[in-house]
């Protein structure tokens, strides 16, 4: 009898180790987000934890912290060096000075289309861009559309380089995009995402650029109706993971992380034509004005952009076979 009680127990050990390690090996990675919950990217990120952990039994998951739960963009950035988030869904723009290569897909008028886009940043260009971040402690590991972006602003339709001399714009904390509103112009206010709503009100700034969804999600169109269709960045963005979480991981899980994250690619691409979609016609409703720009002035005031920000022989280089893509 005690024989038997000792087998027992020795197997009830024995289940709950196992139980053990297999409770220790469940990952739940934290991504961040400065979007909203119902935003085409946080669904995207949502979709692929759904794949890990079908591909897992639960193992891997992600937990999305949307609406900038965890912080402005540039702060969440060295959050994720840090390994303090997993993985973070961030514009090209605000990784331009940790790794000047970023700067080349963010240029002005760059892409003829969103098809040419996607040929370029889904192909050996994309994943050159990707491998610079890791020297910085960042693994690529899928591009997100960021749509065309454009001006809007709260004083006047803007048409012409003449309608955008004065206008302070919000842009991104970039240089790049920096330079390219003086170049059109305007008077460039690097400002978080965050408070671009309150600067709009207060007349802090006079206007912001982004895509459709953005301008409506964030309600941007109740206090900047005049909306300039300038298309004049197609910058993409990017889901990267932090190296210290990536690092940590097996190969095989590594592998699965990195496949769920180019299945999420198709689906958030479709919910963002769906959503483009949606938010033109909503903000049209709301009374959005909606103008077209001389885009070839447009295009001739950027080439100093051009001039001062690619120097660099690999930058020239990607530049050009950008543009030979077809």
């Amino acid at each position: 009898m005690k024989a038997v009680m000792k087998l027992v127990a020795t197997a009830a050990v024995g289940i709950m180790a196992t139980v053990g390690a297999a409770q220790a090996q469940q990952v739940t990675f934290r991504s961040s987000d400065t979007h909203p919950a119902d935003y085409p990217t946080v669904q995207a990120v949502e979709f692929m934890s759904e794949i890990l952990k079908k591909e897992t039994d639960g193992r891997l998951s992600i937990q999305v912290f949307h609406s900038g739960q965890l912080g402005e963009e540039r702060d969440t950035v060295q959050q994720t060096q840090f390994g303090v988030i997993d993985m973070l869904r961030v514009n090209l723009a605000l990784l331009n000075n940790i790794a000047p290569i970023t700067r080349v897909p963010g240029l002005p008028f760059l892409f003829r289309s969103e098809e040419h886009m996607y040929k370029v940043m889904d192909g050996e260009i994309g994943q050159e861009i990707m491998k610079a971040l890791e020297p910085h402690g960042l693994v690529g590991l899928a591009y997100y559309d960021s749509g065309t972006r454009n001006f809007y602003n709260s004083r006047r339709p803007v048409r012409t380089l003449e309608d955008m001399k004065g206008l302070k714009i919000r842009v991104q904390q970039s240089d790049l995009f920096i330079d390219t509103m003086r170049a059109l112009g305007a008077n460039p206010t690097p400002m978080p995402f965050g408070e671009v709503y309150s600067g709009l009100q207060t007349g802090v700034i006079d206007g912001a650029e982004n895509n459709w969804p953005s301008y409506h999600s964030t309600r941007h169109f109740e206090v900047s109706k005049y909306y300039s269709l300038s298309g004049h960045t197609m910058a993409p963005e990017i889901l990267v993971m932090s190296k210290r979480s990536w690092d940590k991981l097996s190969a095989e899980d590594q592998e699965l992380v990195r496949k769920a994250a180019q299945e999420s690619v198709a689906k958030m691409r479709e919910l963002w034509k769906e959503r483009e979609a949606q938010s033109r016609e909503a903000v049209i409703a709301a009374g959005a004005e909606i103008h077209e720009v001389d885009m070839d002035a447009f295009m001739k005031a950027v080439e100093p952009v051009y001039a001062k920000h690619v120097t660099d022989p690999q930058m020239q280089d990607m530049v050009e076979r950008i543009r030979a893509v077809q």
